[in-house]
């Protein structure tokens, strides 16, 4: 009998990731009503600017946009971080970028789960930004201690997950009916248990030291905490969610309103507050309370910036933050980064964006010998190539942390005296975070060699 043949990790990530957009829409009904606005607001945005469509179509982010979803976990050990970095393996997801949030208040550090290649990521592009909790930001030793004793005694993950993944190390991949299975069991992890593994006092306690210590800490696993889909127009998105009864955030988080989206554009409607029912007391009941964490989230992704582009935003956005606190925040961003080109031409010849270059077949027929070493420029000047900007598949610490703050009610301001550290959370990692820029730069490189390829043919 010839054996079932393995499914390819693309087919295992799409599998899990409808399967858990359906749960967590079963979860928050919000979440729901959050993809229909998308979907309305997409498609006003498409009728509205044609060009808009047919660049997206001529990109292959048509076929994408209405699948798209990052979503968001956070854990507690180095072991849970190893284990779900083993687990996304199976579905083709590496880990991207280090996001050190201490900085801004929040003390996890994080990296970014995903596809890589240009056709993991147009098969389909989920994304798990990855939280590690950081115990030793938590100041009062004792309590320190506690969590850490807490988050030893937890297993988030079922003896089936555990026992699929060896099954897909093993044998390199899964079949049909494994990946079904491993994908039922993996969502368990992600599931939300309103039951904590503490008692109401130990959960005060923690929620003192930090809101998201004590999300992370208290419970059975990481539930996720948000899932997000991409609009073509969040302006509108944002403006549509208190018509449709949804509580935004005050602010857009990232860069300010451009003809050409730069990076990453993100809001979110308020966390919900959940009841759940706390370990018995001392005197043997259950005490019920309340736990706020997960909140709805959505995203409008622009081009990725080069390192000179990053740097570039990163002084501007400074520039903002520290301008002239009586001018509207909004109205600060704007000015600041009126000295950012919102010209695509612009953008790509002064080097502060990246582009995946095509050849445009019909053009390139009569193209004459030696074009192939031709500058890029000249040939996308003479509409032999086609030059489109490259989509941001990352995330911004600054606006991570927005988010969380926003949600989890913090002051903004906190600082932690300890400095992030990628080679520790790379050492909890088991392996090296990829560089994303450096990503960017190989698509981009890829597509001109394919390009002089052709063209070379061509002649």
């Amino acid at each position: 009998m010839q054996a079932s043949p393995l499914l390819s990790p693309d087919e295992i990530r799409a599998a899990f990731s409808a399967a858990l957009s359906t749960m967590y829409r079963q979860e928050v009904p919000q979440y729901g009503l959050l993809m229909d606005l998308v979907s309305d607001v997409n498609a006003v945005a498409l009728r509205a600017d044609p060009a808009l469509r047919q660049d997206l179509a001529a990109s292959g982010q048509m076929e994408r946009l209405d699948q798209e979803r990052h979503g968001a976990i956070r854990v507690g050990t180095e072991g849970e971080l190893a284990t779900i970095a083993r687990m996304f393996r199976v579905m083709g997801m590496q880990p991207v970028g280090y996001y050190d949030l201490s900085e801004a208040g929040v003390p996890v550090h994080s990296t970014a789960f995903r596809p890589v290649t240009d056709a993991a990521l147009a098969s389909n592009p989920f994304r798990v930004f990855t939280s590690l909790l950081r115990l030793p930001l938590i100041e009062d030793p004792a309590l320190r201690e506690e969590a850490a004793a807490i988050l030893a005694r937890r297993r988030i993950f079922t003896p089936r997950a555990l026992e699929l993944l060896q099954v897909a190390e093993t044998q390199g991949g899964l079949t049909p009916p494994q990946a079904t299975g491993f994908v039922q069991a993996l969502l368990d992890t992600f599931r939300w248990h309103g039951d904590a593994t503490v008692d109401a006092a130990t959960y005060d306690r923690l929620l003192e030291a930090h809101r998201l210590v004590a999300d992370v800490v208290c419970f059975r696993g990481p539930h996720i905490n948000h899932l997000t889909p991409r609009t073509l127009d969040i302006d509108a998105a944002q403006a549509e969610m208190p018509r449709r009864g949804v509580g935004a955030k005050a602010l857009i988080e990232g860069p300010p309103p451009r003809r050409h989206p730069i990076l990453l554009r993100q809001t979110s409607f308020k966390a919900l507050e959940e009841p759940i029912v706390f370990a018995g007391t001392a005197e043997g009941g259950d005490v019920v309370g309340a736990h706020t964490a997960r909140f709805g989230e959505i995203e409008q992704r622009g081009m990725a910036l080069t390192r000179s582009g990053r740097q570039r935003y990163n002084q501007l956005l400074a520039e903002a933050r520290e301008g002239d606190q009586a001018v509207a925040y909004p109205e600060r961003l704007a000015k600041a980064f009126e000295a950012f080109p919102d010209d695509l031409t612009v953008l790509r010849r002064s080097g502060l964006a990246f582009f995946r270059y095509r050849i445009d077949a019909s053009a390139a027929a009569g193209s004459p010998t030696g074009a192939e070493a031709w500058p890029m420029d000249d040939l996308v000047m003479l509409g032999i190539v086609r030059a489109e900007p490259i989509t941001y598949e990352d995330f911004l610490p600054v606006s991570a942390a927005g988010i969380f703050r926003s949600n989890l009610g913090d002051a903004a301001g906190t600082v932690y005296a300890a400095p992030g550290s990628q080679a520790e959370f790379e050492r909890a990692l088991g392996c090296a975070v990829q560089d994303e820029i450096a990503l960017y730069e190989d698509a981009e490189q890829r597509s001109i060699a394919e390009v002089r390829e052709a063209l070379r043919r061509a002649a």
